[in-house]
């Protein structure tokens, strides 16, 4: 795609995960008023990927973070094969090849970066955007890339992937992430006063072991978390002070959750937070002038609908408040709900919680025996049914779904109409003033054949599966790239990169930014 003729400074992508119309619709009717975005609406985005046309999110996200639709399960890799209609075929030679996004993009462009979520960071979405991995569980080697990339803010959650496992962690490598973070100069803030107080440059916010509460959830669980909202506009406090501009990624994450549980008050409740953080957002834009908003979903989720198999006689005369007079009972989600259990199920205490915070008082003895078998982590899937039958809140699935999701826009360059969601990717980087091809081109070379260009061979050292590394030898001299950093050492002298050295395991290939061989060209090598 051709660069845009008027560059803007900034663009944030505000995300909300596994959300629909519906699921919009129910939070306009639940606030009583009108959304931030529904003034932006602008279009409606296609979320299929390579391999199916119900997105997971990696794909989904790798697409929107990169340019390329890829496989279940890839975060911002090629994929290895490709079955949906006008998609063409992957050749050999680039299958689970790392490519570029839009935030590496931004950091060559000399702009700062920031990815804000409320799952843990290393999740989908934001790893979409700052990690490379034919797998999205892979959260240890997908924190390693997020702390080497020196992405400029990062808030949300998941500290047990940045430690190692004898420190209460999860990590193999013994690399503790938190230490190194620190050793690089950035602030490092686990709680909301903390996070609001912060005055430097460059930070990590980390508010939770795993994942954040819901929004609704956070003043009666753990009130030092940070809202959505007020992390958005910490992320662009920070990143608005280079002169250059910024790239910021937004997630709300658990609505996804929230649908997959068909729990409609999980719903609302991150979708309001959305909501509030598109305003920080907006606020920010209209100010600035020059600063492109981008809000969509990366697929919905659940088959949710407003009208029931209980309303398929009077769906014609239907109140309002017949859909919200159950939800507005409710002031925590299901998942709250079950942690005010405390694991006491009996049944005075069932029906006294959930009426308490769930606001249904009338559980028959089939629901709360649904209740007590229900596994540890899975209530919300119990109790969100439950709502939803109160009211009249239909629900196809508990996976996804493959429709069009709403397009929302605001600022420099803002796009309209039908538009597949690999070429949001191209709008970001285009606005920003860059060539995403061309940033993957200068990140991902591949070593064996760019380091052959010098007359040096390569190979790679699995003597600590932990911790692999590149090889480069010409001569008597020596070069290493561990994998997942953004370092090459050379001579015993070790040196930084603007990107990270990629490990394809299916192809045994190591992929590299092309300013290692100018380093190594310069040392000697």
């Amino acid at each position: 795609m051709v660069v845009s003729s008027t560059p803007a400074k900034n663009v944030i992508v505000l995300m909300t995960d596994g959300t629909g119309a519906t699921h919009t619709a129910l939070t306009r009717w639940y606030k009583g008023t009108l959304l931030p975005q529904d003034a932006l609406i602008v279009g409606g985005v296609r979320t299929y990927g390579a391999d199916s046309i119900i997105t997971d999110s990696a794909p989904a996200a790798s697409s929107f973070a990169t340019g390329h639709k890829t496989d279940d399960k890839f975060i911002s890799v090629l994929p290895a094969r490709t079955i949906i209609p006008g998609i063409p075929p992957i050749s050999d030679d680039l299958i689970y090849k790392p490519v570029a996004s839009v935030l590496e993009g931004a950091k060559l462009k000399g702009k700062s970066a920031g990815i804000v979520a409320t799952s843990n960071i290393q999740h989908a979405s934001p790893a979409a955007y700052s990690a490379h991995c034919p797998d999205r569980s892979n959260y240890e080697e997908i924190a390693k890339q997020q702390v080497h990339l020196n992405i400029d803010v990062v808030l949300g959650c998941g500290k047990q992937y940045l430690i190692p496992k004898e420190q209460g962690g999860t990590r193999f490598d013994n690399e503790n992430m938190i230490d190194l973070l620190k050793a690089k100069g950035y602030g490092f803030v686990e709680n909301r006063t903390d996070m609001l107080n912060y005055k430097g440059h460059k930070m990590w916010g980390i508010f939770a072991n795993d994942a954040m509460d819901y929004d609704m959830d956070r003043k009666y669980l753990h009130p030092e978390q940070p809202s959505l909202a007020e992390m958005t506009k910490k992320a662009i406090d920070v990143l608005s002070q280079n002169p250059k501009g910024f790239f910021l990624f937004v997630e709300a994450s658990k609505v996804d959750w929230a649908s997959h549980s068909n729990d409609p008050v999980g719903v609302i409740s991150d979708s309001l937070a959305y909501a509030d953080a598109i305003q920080v957002a907006l606020d920010f834009a209209k100010h600035d002038g020059n600063t492109l908003i981008l809000c969509f979903a990366d697929h919905s989720n659940g088959g949710m609908s407003i009208g029931s198999k209980k309303s398929n006689k009077t769906y014609s005369s239907t109140p309002l408040e017949q859909l919200l007079d159950p939800l507005k009972k409710a002031s925590m989600t299901g998942e709250g709900v079950e942690i005010m259990l405390d694991g006491n199920l009996s049944e005075t205490n069932i029906r006294s919680i959930v009426n308490q915070y769930y606001g249904v008082d009338d559980l028959t003895a089939a629901e709360i025996e649904a209740i007590q078998k229900a596994k540890k982590g899975t209530l919300n899937a119990v109790l969100g049914p439950i709502i939803s039958n109160r009211s009249i809140i239909g629900w196809t699935t508990n996976g996804h779904t493959g429709e069009d999701v709403f397009l929302y826009a605001y600022g420099p360059n803002k796009p309209s109409g039908l538009i597949e969601n690999k070429n949001l990717a191209y709008i970001c980087a285009n606005t920003l003033g860059y060539d995403l091809d061309q940033a993957d081109s200068n990140l991902f070379s591949e070593a064996s054949s760019t380091f052959k260009t010098i007359g040096a061979t390569v190979s790679i050292d699995k003597t600590d599966p932990a911790n692999m590394m590149l090889v480069i030898e010409k001569g008597s001299k020596r070069a290493e790239m561990s994998f997942s950093k953004n370092l090459i050492k050379i001579n015993g002298k070790t040196y930084e990169m603007t990107g990270i050295t990629v490990y394809a395991p299916k192809t045994e290939k190591v992929y590299i930014p092309k300013q290692a061989v100018e380093l190594a060209k310069a040392a000697g090598l």
